[in-house]
């Protein structure tokens, strides 16, 4: 099935099975293999990336529901040489210890700041006239879709507020 998606800023056509996930059609058809499998069941969130600005996981979609659709992987974040905020944060505050889940875990707080910004309320916030703080509790919420098999959560609840400039 002709499947066309614009991936990280460059226009990608492939023919895929139509059962072939985004996920796979990223790391098996194009070579991007930031986006991690971890559960295959959309459970642990090591597959997340961002489709038209919003997180999903890559694991629990087909490539052909993309068709049209912009995906932002981990490398279209930043690259070695040239650190988006959140990337360097997470290597200032340690936010990573086997790294494994740190792409889906960056692609997710990459989402999850705009959330925010566009005022998108979360089960644990206070005011939902006011607007979300960046409180740990409020991060931790909206990031319990991605899980840390080492516990790096503090860590990477810090490099959050970091890289918004909340620094407690």
């Amino acid at each position: 099935m002709q499947t066309c998606l614009t991936i990280n800023g460059t226009q990608h056509k492939l023919d895929l099975d139509p059962r072939t996930t985004l996920l796979d059609a990223l790391r098996h058809h194009l070579g991007l293999t930031g986006s991690k499998k971890g559960c295959d069941h959309g459970q642990c969130g090591a597959c997340t990336v961002m489709v038209n600005g919003r997180r999903i996981n890559a694991c629990l979609t087909l490539a052909c529901m993309h068709d049209g659709d912009e995906v932002t992987t981990i490398e279209g974040l930043g690259q070695p040489d040239a650190l988006n905020p959140l990337q360097e944060a997470f290597v200032r505050e340690d936010g990573f210890q086997c790294g494994y889940c740190t792409p889906g875990q960056i692609c997710s707080a990459t989402a999850m700041l705009q959330e925010i910004s566009e005022g998108w309320p979360s089960h644990v916030t206070q005011d939902l006239e006011a607007g979300a703080e960046l409180t740990p509790e409020e991060i931790s919420e909206r990031m319990s879709g991605n899980l840390c098999r080492c516990s790096a959560y503090p860590n990477i609840v810090e490099a959050i507020r970091v890289a918004a400039g909340k620094q407690a």
